[in-house]
């Protein structure tokens, strides 16, 4: 008789000035029977996240909460968190966002898989107490997804918001990371989630999905802001080109990193000529352009898709932090990858 797959769970959950909602996302992490432990980074908050944090414990002895004095972004807390743990199954919650009752059993009850994730709710910070009584009921309808439907699923495309499944917040098996030596790329902080998978991917990660929804993202409008760096996407696309070269592609999956390297370079470029153009002048920002001719359809693009934006149809259903009625948003409601397999 074979032994029965471990079930116990690490919740790794960073934060930076989360006090208004980290309690939430500790209650409901310490809320399911599997969660063995919780560990908490307070990644240089200036608030009092790490006090909050602590004030959650249940009493069951299964929180943890490590503070970091200086920023070191979400790769690095992470990393801490997995080093500092011992749960063989590791899974990742946003201190803004909260799991519905019953989500880790939801998950562990599918079998064959190394990493499994599960729908993703977006909703406005205002429907958050009452959203678990008001989120559709979806039908698991498991599948796995390869590097290809992976990386195709990270590329945004026009009319779709907020679609890349680098969103998706799978349970890890331990000793998959360990034996692939995986861990966060602590170079980045934009896509560390996304480069993560898609090294796992590459080192033969079974990545299955399930459409039932456990898991409640908060969208707010100041998080949608390209808060992010323009190095920040330039890591990105460089991490890409890291995949490429120590890894071992298939032609299918290694022409699909290369059009997601593209598609965030394409990002940068535009980017980094509107830095250039708010910082040093017009005149330097076409001086770059046209000494960087490869550049110029991502910069002309990405103008005209910015200037055509206000013309485009609004209002249609989601969060209205992501520019819709207020209505809840499904992460694999609108995704090629949740499509039927031909």
């Amino acid at each position: 008789m074979t032994a029965a797959a471990p079930t116990d769970v690490c919740i790794i959950i960073t934060a930076k000035n989360a006090a208004d909602t980290i309690a939430r996302a500790i209650a409901s992490a310490l809320a399911e029977p599997e969660t063995a432990e919780v560990v908490v980074i307070d990644d240089g908050s200036t608030d009092d996240s790490a006090s909050v944090a602590r004030a959650a414990d249940d009493g069951t002895g299964r929180l943890k909460v490590v503070r970091f004095e200086e920023n070191r972004g979400p790769a690095a807390a992470r990393n801490h968190a997995i080093a500092i743990s011992h749960s063989p199954l590791i899974g990742v919650l946003d201190a803004d966002d909260f799991f519905f009752p019953g989500r880790l059993g939801q998950l562990l009850s599918q079998d064959g898989w190394d990493f499994i994730a599960d729908n993703i709710a977006f909703i406005d910070a205002a429907q958050a107490a009452n959203a678990h009584g008001s989120i559709d009921r979806f039908a698991p309808s498991p599948r796995l997804i390869d590097l290809v439907g992976f990386v195709e699923g990270n590329i945004s495309r026009r009319g779709v918001r907020r679609g890349e499944i680098g969103f998706l917040k799978p349970l890890m098996r331990r000793t998959f990371l360990d034996q692939r030596d995986l861990r966060y790329n602590e170079t980045l902080r934009l896509g560390e989630d996304y480069d993560l998978y898609a090294r796992a991917l590459a080192n033969g990660a079974r990545f299955k999905i399930i459409r039932s929804c456990g898991y409640a993202a908060i969208v707010r409008g100041n998080s949608l802001s390209g808060s992010h760096r323009t190095t920040d996407l330039k890591r990105l696309y460089e991490a890409d080109r890291a995949i490429l070269a120590g890894s071992r592609l298939s032609s299918d999956a290694e022409a699909a990193v290369r059009r997601h390297e593209r598609h965030i370079r394409d990002r940068y470029e535009l980017r980094h000529f509107l830095d250039l153009k708010n910082q040093q002048g017009f005149g330097r920002a076409i001086g770059y352009a046209l000494t960087h001719p490869a550049a110029l359809p991502a910069i002309i693009g990405g103008i005209l898709a910015d200037k055509t934006e206000r013309f485009r149809p609004s209002g249609s259903p989601a969060p209205v932090a992501l520019g819709g009625k207020g209505d809840v948003r499904y992460l694999l409601e609108t995704l090629a990858v949740d499509q039927p397999q031909k």
